[in-house]
């Protein structure tokens, strides 16, 4: 990790309103299912989500009155057919004919001109809405609060557990849901339009039925909207029992293929690993459990769907084959509606019962979409958790961290520090009663592995999860934080240059400069590029390239504060001494904490020491003492001593050196 910024909690009192008040994220109104539904539409987006809804909504009621339309041209072309040998009918086939042209184009008009311009606004407004909620994420996840980070240490026992496959739920997660959102409300706008224009038709038409006297005019429209209302409930029932069935298992399902997936990304980015110790039998087993858990998961989710596309079957075959057909066939055989009327009424039927039936033809895609809701929903909680960090991480451990500044003539101060693990009772690893950096010392961490060197790194940068102590930094001194493994963003060498800024921060002639000092000057003329040769830089440069590069940053930024966590770990000797001149020659009065495995720190070529301080952790306790033999006298009376008020004895002791 390299550029991480000083932590946001600078301020060590809060009150107590303050304290309990989570600050609102972009997706603090995503936290529920109807939340998540809603919110692009109330967003500052309003105005393209209402338009691209309008849309939608009047070309779903155009729709519906052409199906009507269609149904009474179906009706008309069944008539022309029946009588078409009738004496009366004197142009038999240009009526069939006209009739048949008439349900074509009204076919053609429905299902490809109607439909189809609202399939591309439906697509557009997917498009829009997946990608606005694709900004508020990523928005809420890369902040200065280093959510992204936090939201990664939930547990069951704060009642958000840390979101699996963050990437899947933003992207494959939320693409499908806002899809299926979209289909569900056209299907709901059709369902009550269709009502509406086929209700209508269907009343107009009515006729008495035999046995039935006393719903007099009203009886045919009566049948038809009992069969609907009787039929259509029932199998809705049994639709959300298989729904419920699907949606657990493709939240399941989800699950398995996001860990295999995990797992083979992060195969290849080992690979070099794996195969230098011959690992593939011990991966190929790995892979081999992970995706037997996808396969038994699959094998359940194929025999519910199965099950339940049988089911769906059997309710169209009754549905459009008899239930349609059967309101109006006692008064068609009592000779009160003709063929015409007849077929006209069960082709509406049809219709309606065609879209009332729409939550069962989508309930696997509602079950979809609730899987896919509840993975959004869940990563939304997660980052709106962590908004307050260490009240997050105090549900789990002592979490008392104080972050603070002086002046920076003072440098950089910790107090009555000690680092622990998760658990109430855990007995601190590390403590440190009171460790001064000042202005210009390099100091160099050392202890055995596994003492807790870069947790303290990691706690002075608000980054340990654990403990307590108080942290002073020197008021509007910037920090640069560069660790052992450096990952590149997949950007231009020129941006990887100036990060954590822009590359619009600074010229091209001072990030060839910085390459040149950092030791990677023949990469000078590729600044523009994201790749070389078919390869990102992550790619293309060597582990110790990666570290001059971070050198690179730091002499563009120019730190007042550094922190050096085994960052020469990929380094040869020669190389180490270099990165370590590159800072002192670039970067004046910068203060440094270092962590190396070297038992002893590294000199200059000319034997000159570059650390004035060594913090040596043994048996759980940091202490901090000079490396007196190679210091000046000025140089340690500044540093064993406050300095006063009045007096900055750095300028002093830099004074005296020159003379």
């Amino acid at each position: 990790m390299t550029g991480v910024g000083r932590p946001q909690r600078t301020v060590p009192e809060q009150t107590s309103s303050e304290a309990k008040t989570s600050p609102l994220t972009p997706v603090s109104s995503m936290r529920t299912f109807w939340g998540l539904m809603r919110a692009y539409w109330f967003s500052d987006r309003w105005k393209e989500a209402w338009t691209l809804t309008l849309v939608i909504a009047a070309l779903t009621t155009l729709l519906s009155k052409t199906g009507v339309w269609l149904a009474l041209m179906l009706g008309e072309l069944t008539n022309s057919v029946n009588f078409y040998h009738d004496a009366a009918n004197t142009a038999p086939l240009r009526t069939l004919l006209t009739n048949a042209g008439l349900v074509i184009v009204l076919f053609v008009l429905k299902d490809a001109g109607i439909a189809g311009a609202r399939s591309l606004v439906s697509a557009t407004l997917h498009r829009k809405w997946r990608g606005w909620l694709n900004s508020q994420f990523n928005e809420a996840l890369l902040d200065g609060n280093h959510t992204h980070f936090h939201a990664q240490h939930g547990s069951p026992s704060t009642g958000t557990a840390a979101p699996d496959n963050i990437d899947q739920r933003i992207q494959e997660s939320m693409k499908a849901m806002t899809g299926g959102a979209i289909g569900l409300a056209m299907g709901v706008l059709g369902v009550a339009t269709s009502l509406y224009f086929i209700g209508e038709n269907l009343i107009q038409s009515s006729v008495e039925v035999t046995g039935l006297e006393f719903l007099g005019g009203y009886g045919t429209a009566v049948l038809s909207l009992l069969a609907i209302a009787t039929y259509v409930p029932i199998n809705t029932w049994i639709a959300v029992k298989l729904g419920k069935a699907l949606e657990r298992l493709n939240v399941r399902l989800q699950q398995a293929e996001g860990s295999y997936r995990g797992e083979l990304t992060t195969f290849l980015r080992r690979s070099f690993h794996v195969a230098a110790s011959r690992g593939e039998d011990v991966q190929k087993t790995m892979h081999n459990r992970l995706y037997s858990d996808i396969d038994r998961t699959w094998a359940r989710f194929n025999i519910v769907t199965v099950c339940y596309a049988s089911f769906e079957a059997i309710h169209n075959f009754m549905g459009f084959r008899i239930i349609a057909y059967a309101p109006g066939l006692v008064s068609f055989i009592h000779n009160k509606l003709d063929l015409k009327g007849y077929v006209t009424g069960a082709e509406m039927l049809n219709q309606l019962i065609g879209q009332c039936s729409w939550l069962i033809r989508v309930m696997p895609d509602i079950a979809t979409l609730r899987a896919n809701a509840q993975r959004v929903t869940e990563l939304a909680n997660a980052i709106e958790s962590v908004q307050q960090p260490q009240e997050f991480y105090q549900q789990t451990g002592r979490s008392d961290f104080s972050y603070a500044t002086q002046n920076p003539v003072f440098g950089l101060t910790i107090q009555k520090l000690e680092l622990a693990h998760q658990g109430e009772d855990a007995t601190p690893f590390l403590s440190a009663a009171n460790l001064r950096f000042r202005r210009g010392e390099w100091t160099f961490l050392k202890g055995e592995s596994g003492c807790g060197k870069t947790s303290l790194i990691k706690a002075i940068n608000g980054l340990w999860p654990y403990g307590r102590g108080t942290i002073v930094f020197p008021e509007g001194v910037t920090n640069f934080y560069a660790a052992q493994e450096v990952k590149l963003q997949q950007v231009s060498l020129r941006q990887l240059v100036c990060l954590p800024g822009s590359e619009n921060d600074h010229s091209e002639t001072q990030v060839a400069a910085a390459l040149h000092k950092a030791g990677l000057g023949d990469f000078i003329e590729h600044l523009a590029d994201e790749s070389r040769e078919g390869k990102i830089w992550d790619q293309v440069l060597s582990g110790g390239q990666k570290q001059k590069l971070v050198v690179a940053r730091i002499i563009l930024q120019q730190p007042g504060l550094l922190f050096l966590d085994e960052a020469t770990g990929a380094l040869d000797p020669e190389g180490k001494i270099a990165f370590h001149q590159a800072i002192k020659d670039n970067c004046p009065n910068v203060t440094v904490i270092s962590v190396m495995h070297e038992a002893v720190p590294p000199r200059s070529l000319a034997g000159e020491e570059f650390y004035h301080s060594v913090v040596a952790i043994a048996d759980g306790v940091a202490t901090k003492k000079l490396l007196a033999p190679s210091l000046p006298r000025e140089l340690t009376t500044i540093l064993t001593q406050p300095p006063r008020p009045t007096e900055d004895k750095w300028l002093r002791f830099r004074r005296l050196k020159q003379k």
